[in-house]
């Protein structure tokens, strides 16, 4: 049974249209990063730019070397859209989004983080043979079909994805729809919109729209009588998204995922209609059964693990930030936070006073103060930054404060504890951020 279900040759009409929707957003995602200052703001201008903990070689390119960056990644977009020596540019595409993606965290999205994963899946996939250049070049290499496989496993990833999202919102701020408050607080001078998008009884109904939709949109998609009423739902999610928060190609990448759920002849009609039609088949087992069974496995684990690991960390989640990125933890939260860097030589015991504009972008200023990895950097940051002048230093945080979806600031870090000495954990709490004062703090 679950070889016939992954191992069937089915139309690869899908696959490829998704190949081409594909090529285009991440084309249009990385012009775009330039057009709407994007880079320059997140890669460019900045002294520091605060990448992952651990990937601090990854530094961007000097000058305006980041805008050229883009833009050759703008192409490779466009070459795997036309299907011009697919896997070299869909591998390099790879390679440069997951090193932009560690290079920086100021401008950190979850989105971001799906888009390296299917890029990497892709990687994998013939996506390239049919209606694409490298078979013009090299007719040897068309086919109609693929393993029914390469459907499942865009299907799982998504999956996970949606299910993930939708749990990480059963919590008290999303369930009394105050999270909802904060987010469309900032839309309300949107053109027509805005002042609707203020009432309480559209914050119930995105809450719960939220919830529901995540919990259920893919089995929807999947059940065949269900599956045109939850596309038609799932374009116009994806469109009020778009146009509410202004998220990038998200919104329509999610959208063109949905050609994975629709009968492969379904999209073959749409978008082929000269492709010849490719009845399923059940042949022989490929070579790489085992192989391929066990990889996935293995990645599928590691997807299903990364979203949980906070809850192996003491403390909630929601205070502490440890485990949030690369959960699918979408949404959730408006942080904001404040304090006063305090430097000390620990010889003279000279004190200085930190201004953080002398040292980081508006952006990152939020960020220092309201995230603990980031007030952790900035002071290894400091401490670098002091001993190019011959001074072994502390850094303190003090007055440090947060506010958690516009309720009241409370303590957060301790202003005791030299940040410039301390170890960053990946896996464990962090014990001088101090205990939660949320209600109901447990994971």
């Amino acid at each position: 049974m679950l070889n016939r279900l992954l191992f069937q040759r089915i139309d690869n009409s899908p696959l490829i249209i998704f190949r081409i929707f594909f090529g285009i957003l991440v084309s249009l995602e990385c012009f775009g990063a330039i057009a709407t200052g994007w880079v320059k703001r997140n890669l460019i201008t900045p002294k520091y730019t605060f990448p992952f903990i651990d990937f601090e070689f990854l530094q961007p390119l000097p000058g305006n070397g980041m805008y050229f960056y883009f833009i050759l990644m703008g192409l490779l977009g466009l070459c795997i859209a036309v299907g011009f020596k697919y896997r070299a540019s869909i591998i390099s595409f790879t390679v440069l989004w997951t090193a932009t993606y560690l290079m920086q965290k100021t401008a950190y999205n979850n989105h971001y983080y799906l888009l390296i994963l299917i890029s990497f899946l892709m990687c994998f996939f013939p996506a390239e043979r049919s209606r694409s250049y490298d078979v013009k070049i090299n007719p040897k290499l068309e086919s109609n079909a693929m393993y029914a496989y390469i459907k499942w496993i865009v299907v799982l990833q998504l999956f996970i994805v949606y299910v993930y999202a939708s749990v990480a919102k059963i919590y008290g701020d999303w369930l009394d729809f105050s999270t909802i408050a904060v987010l469309m607080h900032s839309k309300k001078n949107y053109w027509l919109v805005g002042d609707i998008l203020q009432e309480p009884w559209i914050h119930s109904i995105i809450g719960s729209v939220g919830i529901l939709f995540d919990l259920l949109i893919v089995p929807a998609l999947l059940w065949k009588p269900t599956r045109r009423a939850a596309f038609f739902l799932s374009l116009f999610f994806h469109l009020f998204n778009s146009i509410i928060f202004q998220i990038g190609i998200f919104p329509y990448l999610s959208i063109a995922f949905s050609v994975f759920f629709f009968e492969p002849e379904t999209i073959r009609k749409i978008f082929f209609k000269n492709k010849p039609a490719f009845a399923a088949t059940y042949t022989a087992l490929p070579n790489h059964k085992n192989k391929l069974l066990l990889v996935a496995t293995i990645y599928f684990i590691i997807q299903l693990l990364l979203p949980v690991r906070h809850h192996a960390i003491n403390d909630n989640v929601l205070w502490t930030e440890e485990g949030h990125r690369m959960s699918w933890r979408m949404m959730l939260r408006s942080r904001q936070g404040k304090g006063r860097f305090k430097v000390v030589d620990k010889e003279t015991k000279e004190v200085f006073i930190i201004k953080p504009k002398d040292y980081v972008s508006r952006g990152q200023e939020r960020k220092i103060f309201a995230y603990p990895d980031f007030a952790w950097q900035f002071a290894q940051y400091l401490k670098k930054e002091f001993k190019q002048d011959n001074r072994n230093v502390s850094v303190y945080l003090e007055n440090s404060k947060i506010s958690i979806n516009r309720k009241p600031y409370v303590p957060f870090i301790d202003a005791k504890t030299d940040l410039a000495t301390e170890t960053w954990y990946r896996t464990k709490h962090h014990d001088w951020i101090l205990p939660s004062n949320l209600e109901n703090s447990k994971n």
